[in-house]
């Protein structure tokens, strides 16, 4: 390709004015609402507490990139819509990408998607890849995220489970065909509490959707029970966990579940008359109509044991549509329709979170080991986690609340911007079109205490020191309307 020398672009005029275009307005960057981002990992501390994680076996005197300057790095690009290291290539020369990784001199590139990837293949020759990390490590790091963001103890925590596709296009390991999705997949296990999530898990798809799940579900039980002793547990999840092994484990360790079940003819004829009373109901009045039910219930060889089970008796216009549950609550706690309708059907609320986890690239698993891929699908998750806190610090009240990550992502963090660095300050000069202005400006007031980077410790080192950290003051006070820029106190 011909390199480029021409400054100026000439295109059709408007009216009596002359359009031109060039390549003369220096720094500019995308991403000028990402410092808000920046914002909430200074509350969480993710990437520091994910840098314990790992361990690096590389001379400390020939280090280039800290581990914890390509975390940052890692997670920032995929929160920011860069799913591919090759992206990375021209990203290390951004240098808003670098106030955000922590890079303290910004006049030096970040690494490149060789040393990136050397990250993610971890552990594959003690020559080149001598970073590994700790997936329980990172497990826990999810698991404690969440309880720290609650003030107080929960009455009750609702643990939602799921199992989800990841289609496969090349020869990865542990790669198998499944029926039900008609490909190649991976069928990684997500645990979400609300709109946190607690574990990711990747998994083959040549086993049962619940496979694993009693080992992740103890893990968790036992860290929110090592802090919360007395708060309920509530498992919920659709027929595909509904088995005896998960069941009995709840049940010999006090925590109460949902799970759908699977129709059969047995269960079909059980509630045969509460069908027929939902025929007429659909005849007589022409909607659909729904009868609710409960009763005992044991298989004839798999469970244990008689357990309780809500059944929906529904008949709609193209026919019978029958739905069962099966809990370990009892009918004093709910009844059966509340049971079903509020808080059974509520878990479809997590299927919108599983699609957030493909938005930050959660299916881009092409490395040819199980481990990279695992690291891979930590990044994307750890990406959610950041994003997630700042939805829930900075834009509760806010029409956003509830907005998906890449709704925030091409609305909040998508903001043009001239990027003005000198010795003691970085400005960003951003658009004054910018349509939302009040909901930046209220997640800015809203936002939690920039915990600054030190000028005295690298980043590789901030573990030892976070005790002693304080609040940097801000240079310049945000006036009440929006901003045309935003300062950034730099670490020199």
């Amino acid at each position: 390709m011909t390199e480029c020398s021409q400054e100026t672009f000439s295109f059709a005029p408007h009216f009596s004015r002359r359009v031109e275009a060039g390549f003369t307005a220096g720094q500019v960057s995308s991403e000028g609402g990402s410092l808000l981002l920046r914002e909430a990992e200074g509350r969480i501390k993710l990437v520091e507490r994910l840098a314990a994680c790992f361990s690096d076996g590389r001379d400390p005197d020939r280090i280039e990139h800290t581990i914890a300057e390509m975390l940052s790095q890692r997670i920032y690009g995929l929160a920011l819509g860069y799913e591919d290291l090759n992206d990375h290539e021209q990203l290390r020369n951004d240098p808003l990408l670098g106030v955000l990784s922590g890079k303290r001199d910004l006049s030096e590139p970040l690494a490149g998607k060789s040393t990136l990837n050397r990250l993610e293949l971890s552990g594959r020759s003690l020559r080149y890849h001598k970073i590994g990390y700790s997936a329980e490590a990172i497990d826990r790091l999810l698991v404690d995220l969440f309880m720290e963001s609650h003030g107080a103890p929960p009455e009750q925590v609702v643990l939602d489970l799921d199992a989800t596709d990841i289609p496969l296009y090349g020869h990865q390991p542990e790669r198998f065909f499944h029926g039900y999705y008609d490909s190649y997949c991976y069928l990684p296990l997500y645990i979400f509490a609300g709109d946190q999530l607690l574990c990711a898990r990747l998994r083959p798809a040549n086993q049962d959707a619940a496979a694993g799940s009693v080992e992740e579900v103890s893990r968790i039980v036992t860290q929110l029970r090592q802090r919360w002793p007395a708060m309920k547990i509530v498992l919920r999840a659709d027929s595909g966990f509904c088995r005896e092994e998960l069941m009995a484990w709840c049940e010999t360790n006090q925590v109460d579940y949902v799970f759908g079940l699977a129709r059969n003819q047995r269960l079909a004829k059980i509630i045969g008359a509460q069908m027929q009373q939902a025929r007429a109901q659909h005849q007589s009045t022409g909607k659909a109509a729904r009868v609710f039910t409960e009763f005992l219930y044991r298989t004839r060889k798999s469970w244990s044991r008689p357990r309780r089970v809500v059944a929906k008796a529904e008949y709609l216009d193209k026919g019978e549509n029958p739905r069962f549950v099966v809990t370990s609550l009892t009918p004093e706690r709910w009844a059966a329709q509340e049971l079903y309708e509020k808080f059974y059907c509520a878990r479809g609320e997590m299927e919108n979170r599983i699609k957030e986890q493909m938005c930050l690239f959660a299916d881009r698993l092409s490395t040819d080991e199980i481990k990279g891929n695992q690291l891979r699908l930590y990044f994307s998750a750890l990406a959610y986690t950041l994003v997630e806190a700042l939805r829930r610090l900075a834009l509760k009240g806010t029409e956003w609340a509830e907005a998906q990550v890449d709704t925030i992502r091409l609305k909040l963090f998508k903001i043009g911007a001239i990027v003005r660095i000198s010795v003691r300050r970085i400005l960003l000069q951003m658009s004054s079109a910018y349509p939302w202005k009040d909901i930046y400006a209220h997640a800015f007031h809203a936002r939690p205490t920039l915990v600054p980077f030190s000028a005295k410790a690298p980043l590789h080192t901030r573990n030892a020191c976070s005790a002693n950290r304080t609040t940097a003051p801000h240079t310049e006070t945000l006036k009440r309307t929006f901003p045309e820029s935003m300062l950034v106190r730099n670490a020199g």
